[in-house]
């Protein structure tokens, strides 16, 4: 007899985001500054990110509907941009160097599932994005990965393995394309 999935016996009871007033005040904030369309100027959201945690670099860009989980496990670098529509789904900490691009309606996605078991358990993996990466429109960075210096995720691929630094990735699973040569 196989055993199967029981969602009713799920909890996630162990995970511990950080203060219940905190998160649900993020909630709200998030919601009416960060993740909308509203004209809000780029320095009021910088300044609201950081009081709720976020570190961040000079020169940072961020467009509007970004949705951001907990802004207390990121850690952005100088000259970052954050392009519309993306979701950083960082139950446990996204770092992004230096350099680095994001585009329209990327997700970061730190969370996963134990599809082995059957009360079906939270995996949470960091996600580490080193200087000078490009994660392409509509691609998704799964927990755990490493996106190492100037590799490039194409547009709408899934990185499921840690991608090698100039390294161009396409497809889903993202595979090694060709090399990424910057001409200056």
């Amino acid at each position: 007899m196989k055993i199967e999935t029981d969602l009713s016996k799920f909890t996630n009871d162990w995970y511990n985001p950080g203060n219940r007033i905190k998160v649900i005040a993020w909630f709200f904030t998030n919601s009416l500054i960060i993740n909308n369309y509203f004209p809000i100027p780029m320095a009021i959201k910088i300044v609201v990110l950081k009081l709720f945690g976020a570190k961040i670099g000079s020169n940072f860009i961020i467009k509007p509907k970004v949705n951001i989980k907990y802004p207390w496990f990121l850690d952005i670098g100088d000259n970052v941009w954050i392009g519309e529509t993306v979701w950083i789904d960082n139950f446990v900490k996204v770092t992004i160097e230096n350099n680095s691009c994001i585009s329209q309606g990327a997700l970061l996605l730190t969370g996963n599932h134990d599809y082995k078991k059957s009360t079906f358990d939270l995996i949470p993996k960091e996600i580490y994005i080193e200087k000078g990466v490009w994660i392409g429109a509509k691609s998704i960075v799964c927990g755990g990965i490493r996106c190492m210096s100037h590799s490039v995720l194409a547009v709408n691929s899934v990185a499921t393995k840690d991608l090698k630094s100039y390294t161009i990735y396409q497809g889903n699973p993202a595979i090694e394309a060709r090399a990424r040569i910057i001409n200056d």
